[in-house]
């Protein structure tokens, strides 16, 4: 029996943060070397930061990256350990994997299958490398199996795993006892599954035994990693550690049988296919194996994380994924703190409770004084100590401001104050209606005439959001902190947004998800909240509220429905346009299959008014502030979904479909 203790560790990377990056996976190989790791893998280009973008392009990133994974080597003794970097090679570069065993470099390893889906762009930085390609001139390089003290070990890295001709097969016919997958997997709900069943097929068609680790946080701006660590051997996951954790860094370890692997791959290949070792592709390694410690091989999964067992995954995933995503962005931005302003419906409020969630999470797993060490500038300006409570934390980093216009509504800022209150925000309220008055007087004077309801309805309605902006803008610039734009999805897609008024912010943490989900997220919160949290009642007074720009006068019972159409039928003909492709007829006919309790003639209008409105605003998604991407259907042009600024606005197909209504 041939026991190895196989370790995969996730980390916190920031782009281009050279010292920062080598001391926490410096900080996860020491970790690793306690608990008796033989076989280390940590994540794709970890070294450098997945997200350079185009500073890859940097000969000096290049070389920083190349000269911190040769720094590590005095950190791997005694143990082998992987770590992902950008190589520069015979005049292309390579998203790579380097292998340090016991002090050395021992080889290169390339990506073979570049992500060039969805928000992914690997094409535009690297090459991928071509399958049984290998160079053994210098550091040796390219498409590798390592012989590590009798033990043989590959690697899949990241997409390598995805694609339908994976690599992994390959390896285990040259005769791979171990496989390693480092990843920059980005998080989408329900994400995490697809993971799993990758792995465990892997270990169990390949007969190998399998270590996906993944990076952690946010680590650039827009993708959060959840930071998952997986080993698996034989078809079953041995270890699994936590996900969307607020640490530098996670270490998952299993110890694993090489010899069941063989065997079960002795029984189960047929030696008539087995390719022939390519003659140099194998890197021989003398290395002796530390002991892996007196347990024996695991035999299950180790045990869920306390939220991931809970019934309502999505909505806890959601939860602590844009929690950990503003946490990160808070700090790595050093600012000093958070300003929303704060209108008492779903999306504000929504974005506010996100914010004390944050607060409660860090607080609970870290503890006051490691979050205060990673928020210095919260510490500093909101004079915080270990002594401080949640609700201290919360006080001192965010400001929730209700800002008034005539329109306003008592039942509004009762929701507001209620939750800034219930959360333990600082709240201020203001009235913005001179400013408005002013304006309006102004321009009316200019033009010759009184700007009216009859005559003027959106420009009135756009005035008062805009006047909020620059008071929100100046109390966030006093208090350098970061002010959150509190856009959704939903309302992105229509252009139900007003620029320079309710967009204002440097950040936008639920532009990626739809507002049929956040209602019902707000109700979940009402009613069960978070496990170790549990239910937020103060946002009763949120989800009795229909949700309203209340921007027209109290007489006008304006609604966002209203103005729009229901929400679970706006989300559903944007997946069917944006996500599917589809032009408005057959977006029209998917939908009203979808909805026949609506009328077709009304499902064929509100069709065209959303490709009309769709086409029309793809201006104001370009200057929308930076969203998380948290469901692989996001609308960000930037990360996502590209649409051009000036097109036909569908005319030919709306004419069709308004043709086809009138029949």
């Amino acid at each position: 029996m041939k026991l190895i203790r196989l370790g995969a560790a996730s980390v916190n990377q920031t782009p281009m943060d050279w010292d920062g990056n080598r001391r926490r996976i410096e900080s996860a190989i020491a970790d690793a070397r306690a608990a008796n790791v033989g076989l280390l893998c940590l994540p794709e280009l970890c070294v450098s930061g997945y997200g350079c973008e185009d500073m890859f392009f940097s000969t000096g990133v290049q070389q920083a990256a190349y000269e911190n994974m040769l720094a590590l080597r005095p950190a791997t003794s005694g143990m082998a350990v992987a770590v992902g970097l950008p190589v520069f090679y015979d005049s292309a570069l390579y998203n790579a994997c380097a292998l340090l065993v016991d002090g050395e470099l021992a080889g290169i390893v390339c990506k073979q299958f570049l992500a060039t889906d969805g928000i992914h762009y690997e094409s535009r930085w690297f090459r991928r490398w071509t399958p049984g390609v290998v160079n053994l001139l210098g550091d040796p390089i390219g498409d590798l199996l390592f012989d590590l003290g009798g033990v043989r070990v590959g690697f899949e890295i990241c997409r390598d795993a995805w694609v339908a001709d994976r690599s992994g097969p390959g390896l285990a016919q040259r005769g791979a006892d171990i496989i390693l997958n480092p990843s920059a997997s980005h998080f989408a709900f329900g994400k995490q599954e697809t993971r799993k069943r990758i792995v465990i097929e892997g270990s169990r068609a390949q007969c190998v035994s399998y270590v996906h680790c993944n990076l952690l946080g946010n680590e650039s701006g827009r993708s959060v990693y959840d930071g998952d660590t997986i080993i698996a051997s034989g078809g079953k996951i041995v270890a699994s550690g936590p996900r969307l954790t607020f640490d530098d860094h996670v270490l998952t370890t299993a110890v694993v049988d090489v010899d069941a692997v063989r065997r079960s791959r002795a029984q189960s290949f047929d030696a008539g296919v087995t390719r022939p070792l390519p003659p140099d592709g194998l890197v021989e390694w003398s290395f002796s194996w530390p002991d892996p410690g007196a347990d024996a091989p695991d035999e299950h999964c180790a045990p869920l994380t306390n939220w991931e067992a809970a019934p309502d995954h999505k909505e806890e995933e959601f939860t602590h994924a844009i929690a950990l995503a503003v946490f990160d962005y808070l700090r790595k931005s050093r600012t000093n703190g958070l300003v929303v302003s704060l209108s008492g419906g779903a999306d504000s409020s929504a974005v506010a409770v996100l914010s004390a969630m944050m607060a409660r999470f860090a607080v609970d797993e870290l503890g006051m004084s490691a979050v205060l060490d990673k928020l210095p500038a919260v510490a500093t300006s909101a004079v915080l100590d270990d002594s401080a409570t949640v609700r201290d934390l919360v006080g001192g980093l965010l400001s929730c401001v209700y800002q008034s216009t005539a329109n306003s509504s008592d039942a509004t800022r009762h929701s507001a104050q209620a939750v800034a209150e219930g959360v333990g925000a600082t709240f201020f309220d203001w009235s913005v209606d001179s400013l408005v008055n002013d304006y309006v007087k102004t321009v009316g004077k200019a033009v010759g005439r009184e700007l009216t309801w009859e005559d003027d309805d959106i420009t009135l309605q756009n005035i008062q959001a805009r006047a909020r902006g620059p008071a929100v803008w100046m109390l966030a610039n006093l208090q350098g902190a970061l002010l959150l734009a509190t856009s959704n999805r939903s309302e992105a897609a229509v252009g139900y947004a007003t620029m320079d008024g309710d967009t204002c912010g440097g950040l936008s943490p639920i532009a990626g998800i739809d507002k049929a989900f956040l209602r019902r997220w707000l109700a979940w919160m009402e009613q069960v909240g978070p496990r170790g949290v549990g239910p937020q009642p103060y946002l009763s007074a949120v989800n009795e509220l229909e949700p309203t720009a209340e921007l027209r006068p109290a007489g006008a019972d304006q609604t966002d429905e209203g103005d729009l159409m229901p929400y679970p039928v706006l989300d559903a003909i944007e997946r069917s346009a944006m996500r599917d492709k589809r032009l408005p007829m057959e977006a029209f006919r998917a939908v009203a299959a979808q909805f026949p309790e609506h009328d077709r003639t009304q499902i064929g209008r509100w069709v065209i008014r959303f490709f009309q409105l769709w086409s029309r605003n793809q201006w104001k998604r370009e200057r929308y502030a930076p969203s998380f991407h948290v469901d692989d259907e996001n609308l960000d042009p930037k990360s996502w979904c590209r649409f051009p600024l000036l097109s036909s606005g569908y005319e030919k197909e709306l004419d069709e479909l308004e043709e086809l209504l009138r029949d």
